[in-house]
Formats: C-alpha cells, sequence, structure tokens
C-alpha cells in the first residue's frame, strides 16, 4: 500500500498556529500528488455542479494572469470550454483555488474561489466573507487569529510562497465533505474490528501567495485522502500519530469532531 504523500503528524497535533514555512516556487503545484486520484472527478464536479463550487463576486477575467503564473512553474493548463479564467486554472490541478482580495476598508475577503474538497464548510455561505467570518466559528479564532493572519496578509512579499498543513481523520474517502455529520455518523456505526477499513487520513497542504494586483492573495487547498493504514506502516509514524491524537487541545478536537472517532481510532491504533 502505497504511503501518503504528506504527514503531517509527524509535527504533532494540529493548533491554531499558522505554522507557514516558505517553499521554492517551483513546488507551488508540481508535483501535484493528487492528479491521477481526483482531478478527472474534480473537474466532472466543476461542471455539473459549478453552482455548488465556484462563486465570484467581481470581474471574473480579472484572474486571467494566474493562469500564465501556474503554467510558468510547469503546470499543463486545462483544454476544452471552460467559463472563467479561474475555473480553467482550478480544472489544471487537484488543488482549490480561493482568492482573497483586501478592500478600500483594508479587510481582507473571499472574492471568488474554485472549491471542490472543502472541510466543514459551504462556499456560498462563506463568500464574500471577511477574515472573522471564515474563522469565527474555529475555537480561539476571533479576535486573535484573525488578527494575526491579516497582519501576515498585509506583510506578505509578492516573490515569497507560504506552505502550511492541517490534518485530521474521517470516515470513508470522499473529498467533498462541506457537511462533516454525514462522515461522524459512519464512524459512530462502524464496528470496532472494522476500524481500519474505514478510516482515512485527511491531510490539507495549504499555500499562500500574493498576486501581481498587491491586494490579492491566491490560498490553495489541496487535500489528499489516503487510508489511515497506509500511513501508519511504520512504527515512527504509528507513534507520532498517537501522540498527536493525544495531545491535541480538546476544545480544538471537538471542533474537529474527534470525539465522534475516539473509539475507532483506539480500536484501529490496537491493531497496528
Amino acid at each position: 500500500m502505497q504511503r501518503p504523500p504528506y504527514l503531517p503528524f509527524m509535527n504533532g497535533a494540529p493548533s491554531l498556529a499558522p505554522g507557514l514555512a516558505p517553499i521554492d516556487v517551483s513546488n507551488w503545484f508540481v508535483p501535484d500528488t493528487e492528479a491521477e486520484a481526483w482531478l478527472s472527478d474534480k473537474q466532472e464536479m466543476m461542471c455539473a455542479e459549478r453552482d455548488r463550487v465556484y462563486a465570484d463576486q467581481g470581474n471574473p477575467e480579472r484572474w486571467e494572469p494566474l493562469l500564465g503564473l501556474m503554467a510558468e512553474q510547469g503546470v499543463v493548463i486545462a483544454d476544452g470550454e471552460w467559463p472563467t479564467p479561474l475555473e480553467r486554472a482550478a480544472a489544471s490541478v487537484s488543488d482549490d483555488l480561493c482568492l482573497m482580495v483586501r478592500g478600500g476598508d483594508g479587510v481582507w475577503r473571499l472574492e471568488a474561489a474554485s472549491l471542490c474538497a472543502p472541510s466543514g464548510w459551504v462556499l456560498a455561505e462563506r463568500i464574500g466573507q471577511p477574515l472573522a467570518g471564515l474563522h469565527g466559528p474555529i475555537p480561539g479564532a476571533e479576535p486573535i487569529l484573525v488578527q494575526r493572519i491579516s497582519r501576515m496578509f498585509d506583510a506578505l512579499r509578492g516573490d515569497l510562497l507560504l506552505e502550511r498543513f492541517n490534518w485530521t481523520v474521517q470516515a470513508g474517502p470522499t473529498r467533498y465533505a462541506a457537511d462533516s455529520a454525514p462522515l461522524r455518523q459512519l464512524a459512530r456505526e462502524t464496528d470496532d474490528a472494522d476500524a481500519l477499513d474505514v478510516l482515512h487520513l485527511r491531510v490539507e497542504r495549504q499555500t499562500l501567495r500574493k498576486l501581481i494586483n498587491p491586494d490579492t492573495i491566491l490560498f490553495t487547498i489541496r487535500i489528499c485522502v489516503d487510508p489511515l493504514r497506509s500511513a501508519l506502516a511504520e512504527p515512527v509514524h504509528l507513534k507520532a500519530f498517537a501522540e498527536g491524537w493525544a495531545r491535541i487541545d480538546p476544545d480544538l478536537a471537538a471542533y474537529k469532531g474527534w470525539p465522534s472517532y475516539e473509539r475507532l481510532v483506539r480500536q484501529a491504533l490496537k491493531r497496528l
């Protein structure tokens, strides 16, 4: 069984700290670790369910330069008829693409997005929202985390690409998880003996880059969903995951729905 491309639990439990690190721009989208598993299905979703996965509150044509930036970094731009430059860009990579724009009031808002693999939020409810509206449900996010992120957005330079990871577990391999309740219910209904067959590691690989317009930031989200069994095949990985699971802040664990998975995770760790 192939190991997942990213194992962020090796760095500890999830936290509210941004945890952003600079990376070389050549690693922005390439290699696209999820293209084979997800890109075709993503493109079908973009066509069949456009109103659910795409939104733009401004002039869609203003994102045309994004295609050139991506092509410069080795992305093969998607063929076919796509309604807008942002959708063509999103159809070229497995990542979801969200554009944050700073208004005249200095507030960063989600102005446009192609979002096919959300984790616990619905695009129609968040489009146009400021940072506070995007992060408000997270324990401790308002106002300290929102202020930190806003200052970081303001200071971000155009020649800097930042990367961070987030991780959790879920029941089953679905990527579109705007509503996590069905996944949590599946976990509650799963027998102990089936824990390793049902549990999956869900990783968000996120990047931030300021575009040519100094008031726009592209936020990318690459979702990787792999069987938990494959992520914990090595003893060192098993140990790090168990420690990260145990040491998360209780409020953050509740927000992520971890109590619904506690029993299955405990059983999975016993069987490895």
